[in-house]
């Protein structure tokens, strides 16, 4: 599948590139390190030795990784055409930041990465208990990303060159600076951007330049927790996913021009998309316990599924479908991986 409108840099994402180690657990190794199934935390102190326990007792994988780059990759899978996507992020100068690199040129994203010579690339634990999943991110050279990197004259030409713009929530803890910029930029020239809630925790810690961004925001994606979590944190006053999509879709927005779209995942429950006050839901491929392997990324890739479409102008419908799709895809291998050719049919 390969659309007739197809450029290079046509969708720039920006966020925190992380080398994902990955590996099956037991609960009492998740206790250990204070963590949760199915939960996305940022390391502290007390996770200070988790990599090295995992790498030591585990058979821990190591997997290009980062939510946005995890994205523009499934999104270049299902385009086949390289370089559709640019990706933007803060490295070391180390051999973590060559595997993610060559990972992420391999599979077509142009990565134009920051460097920084005296932080280690960031690394993001991934602990595996049945069909669940546990983050950890240790965020090192990623959380160094500055304003600078998109002032840079021939970054500034590719930003100024793309027609769509995609970060993730996690990058609020980063650099709400260089997102209020891009967004005001796409905002100027009328074109879409687009966030992802990413973790509970980015609604809750990082309120505030959550809240600044969220006006520029045409195109949101959560899942049902995230979306729970937002929607106590600005006191919606209810727990209904369908209410809280329709509330999102209202809050204050600058371009009146383009309707919000909201988008929630719920796991095996259907889709819930909200847009001018209206809910679609669209059901979900439910895989047996068999087939379901590692859930690490389904979020990553439905994004990368919807916005492979997206960027192509097909129909929401077909962007959701096609979210569903990716993710179905991702969930029955380890990590957010693939292989082969994309199969997915409009």
């Amino acid at each position: 599948m390969q659309g007739e409108n197809l450029r290079e840099n046509l969708l720039l994402g920006m966020g925190n590139p992380l080398l994902d180690i990955s590996a099956n657990v037991d609960k009492q190794f998740l206790q250990k390190y204070n963590m949760k199934e199915n939960n996305a935390i940022l390391a502290d102190e007390s996770h200070k030795n988790l990599t090295g326990d995992l790498i030591d007792q585990y058979k821990a994988e190591f997997i290009a990784g980062g939510s946005v780059q995890n994205t523009l990759r499934v999104a270049q899978w299902l385009l086949e055409k390289p370089r559709v996507t640019t990706f933007f992020g803060c490295v070391g100068t180390d051999k973590y930041s060559q595997i993610l690199k060559e990972g992420a040129q391999s599979e077509g994203v142009n990565v134009i990465y920051q460097l920084n010579d005296t932080v280690p690339t960031g690394t993001c634990a991934v602990l595996i208990t049945g069909p669940n999943r546990s983050l950890c991110a240790d965020l090192g050279a990623a959380n160094c990303f500055t304003i600078d990197h998109i002032k840079n004259p021939a970054n500034r030409k590719l930003i100024e060159g793309a027609q769509y713009f995609y970060i993730s929530g996690f990058f609020l803890t980063v650099s709400p600076p260089t997102i209020l910029e891009t967004a005001k930029h796409a905002l100027a020239n009328d074109r879409p951007f687009i966030m992802n809630l990413s973790a509970p925790f980015v609604s809750q810690l990082y309120k505030e330049p959550l809240m600044q961004v969220m006006p520029y925001i045409d195109l949101l994606f959560g899942n049902e927790t995230e979306a729970e979590t937002f929607a106590t944190e600005q006191n919606f006053g209810t727990k209904d996913l369908k209410e809280i999509a329709l509330k999102i879709c209202k809050l204050p927005k600058q371009n009146e021009a383009r309707s919000r779209v909201c988008v929630i995942t719920n796991g095996h429950n259907p889709v819930i998309l909200a847009r001018d006050g209206k809910i679609t839901e669209y059901p979900v491929d439910v895989l047996t316990r068999e087939q379901l392997v590692d859930t690490n990324g389904a979020g990553d890739a439905f994004a990368g599924g919807f916005l492979a479409q997206y960027i192509q102008e097909q129909p929401l419908d077909v962007c959701v479908r096609c979210g569903v799709w990716a993710a179905t895809q991702i969930v029955q291998r380890s990590g957010c991986t693939f292989s082969g050719k994309a199969t997915f049919q409009p």
